[in-house]
């Protein structure tokens, strides 16, 4: 069977969950026995959102190959648990690179370079690309932004073309859109959802799916203006209803047949699948996330918490690793600048777990060595992460080794004690995007280990983004005061993990395990971590 592609696009309003459909709808297409991938395309110039702060797009999601993406490739990995790559992240950025350096070496025999056809036909290449880097049935495209919005248009026209060129058989369009309630009028607005669809059909594409958000239902009236309005059968307009939880969305988009009509749709042959999709994993999984039997409340302290999708992985990692245990995670988020040596601990009182989260630069950089301190003074499971692993052995240094002014070049090029230093190949590096560390690294764990008891392993792969490492010629100061190092990688000798044995829990990390959980398979730190505030709370 030919690569088939779904092609989703957005109006009337940002936010309205792309990302969420585009995964659900995978993981139904999956669950019918289809090989999936899904892939963003976003219309920003930057080549990848690696040098964007947080407040901008969100969280950094890392594939395993390095690349930096955007986090809705998080919720397609946590969605369908499998790996996405570089492959799998479009940008505006990239395509332009990737014609002008082609210009420059003359692959255009001399022509004019133009938007059309080079910069359309880039990304026509980028789309069936992924097609060649795997076998797939199924590729579903998310196409960032809103349609109308000008830096979308070149996508549009790409995907125009493309479904001229494959067939309406072998390339939907899906649409998601807005249907408001005016409380005024007591009623749902169908007319921006009509005006969105005619900006989509002056594109030349006519969507054969309309998956309406609401915060109300859509009765079957409504549905039929709808679809008479904008070209599409009844049974293609969707209700996109507010859920409890992201997860609950493949069910609902199941019991409205929304996979079954997309297969009919693409004419996928029945002997390629099977009749009904098998969700009943997924189902024990939504009834554990709503009946927990527990309930413990973990403080993440970071610098961007006022944003809800700046440490996504970690929060639905909570989700997932909750679930799995039947225990509701209550995120307390503290923003680490608002914490001094005199509130720190009136603010951190009463919570179960402490993570301090990944970031870079100095504000907020004395909160979080503070808040790793508390926990470890206090024996509250603590969970460092990337930046968390290196405030946390900061904290230890000054505290237990006595090396005053310990710190992390970083933030102090003329410490005394540089406990956390440049890595040696960094240090000749002027460019920001795409230069640090990055994708999949070895980790040698130590037998006998907390770190060793939790993965059950002695070797293990994760996932990194960072410049700054534990300072190997200092370390052996903080192992002789009880610190242990319990993963290193076998290749460089760096540290991957740190731990206190005489502390309940208390691990530090120099990777990002949250890119790894997906539902079902929670990463076995952020288990472990949950179950020990679990005992914290219970007093065992």
């Amino acid at each position: 069977m030919n690569t088939k592609y779904i092609f989703v696009t957005g109006g009337v309003s940002s936010s309205l969950g792309k990302g969420i459909f585009c995964a659900s709808l995978g993981c139904l297409l999956e669950a019918h026995g289809l090989r999936v991938s899904i892939q963003k395309l976003d219309p920003y110039i930057n080549v990848d959102p690696g040098t964007m702060n947080p407040y901008e797009h969100g969280e950094v999601f890392v594939t395993h190959d390095g690349a930096e993406t955007d986090l809705d490739l998080g919720h397609y990995e946590r969605f369908l648990g499998h790996k996405t790559s570089q492959a799998n992240n479009v940008t505006t950025g990239r395509v332009y690179r990737e014609v002008i350096e082609k210009e420059r070496s003359g692959e255009y025999l001399g022509k004019t370079v133009q938007v059309v056809p080079h910069i359309i036909d880039e990304i026509k290449a980028w789309i069936v690309r992924l097609a060649e880097t795997q076998p797939l049935d199924v590729i579903i495209s998310e196409i960032g932004g809103t349609v109308g919005d000008i830096e979308s248009l070149p996508y549009l026209e790409a995907i125009r073309q493309l479904r001229y060129e494959l067939g309406s058989i072998n390339a939907q369009v899906a649409h998601l859109t807005l249907v408001p309630y005016l409380a005024a009028a007591g009623e749902l607005k169908t007319k921006p959802t009509q005006h969105s669809v005619k900006t989509l059909l002056s594109y030349g594409l006519q969507p054969d799916l309309l998956v309406c958000r609401s915060e109300h239902p859509l009765d079957q009236e409504l549905r039929e203006k709808i679809a008479r309005f904008c070209n599409v059968e009844t049974r293609a307009v969707i209700e996109a209803a507010d859920a409890r939880s992201i997860y609950e969305v493949p069910l609902q988009l199941s019991q409205q047949g929304v996979q079954k009509l997309i297969l009919e749709q693409l004419r996928i042959p029945p002997q390629r699948i099977t009749p009904e999709p098998d969700l009943t994993q997924w189902t024990q999984f939504v009834n554990r996330l709503n009946a927990p039997e527990e309930h413990v409340r973990i403080a993440l302290v970071g610098k961007y918490v006022t944003h809800q999708d700046a440490y996504k992985s970690i929060t639905e990692s909570f989700v997932l690793a909750g679930a799995k245990l039947s225990v509701h995670v209550d995120v307390h988020y503290v923003e680490s600048g608002d914490l001094t040596e005199r509130n720190y601990e009136d603010i951190l009182s009463g919570v179960n777990g402490i993570l301090v989260a990944p970031g870079f630069g100095h504000r907020g950089i004395e909160g979080k060595i503070s808040t790793a301190r508390f926990a470890r003074v206090n024996q509250i499971p603590f969970f460092g992460i990337c930046l968390g692993l290196q405030c946390a052995i900061i904290a230890f240094a000054r505290d237990c080794c006595g090396l005053e002014g310990a710190h992390s070049t970083e933030f102090d090029e003329h410490s005394p004690w540089p406990i956390i230093d440049l890595m040696e190949e960094q240090k000749t590096i002027s460019s920001k995007g795409g230069t640090m560390r990055l994708g999949v690294y070895d980790c040698q764990i130590t037998e006998h280990s907390r770190a060793h008891s939790i993965y059950g392993d002695t070797l293990v792969s994760e996932r990194h983004r960072h410049r700054f490492e534990v300072n190997n010629s200092i370390k052996h100061h903080l192992e002789e005061h009880g610190l242990v190092f319990s993963g290193i990688n076998p290749e460089s000798g760096l540290v991957e993990i740190a731990e206190l044995p005489s502390h309940p829990w208390y691990i530090g990390v120099q990777f990002h395990p949250e890119y790894r959980s997906t539902v079902g398979y929670p990463h076995p730190l952020f288990t472990s971590f949950v179950s020990a505030a679990v005992n914290l709370k219970n007093g065992r």
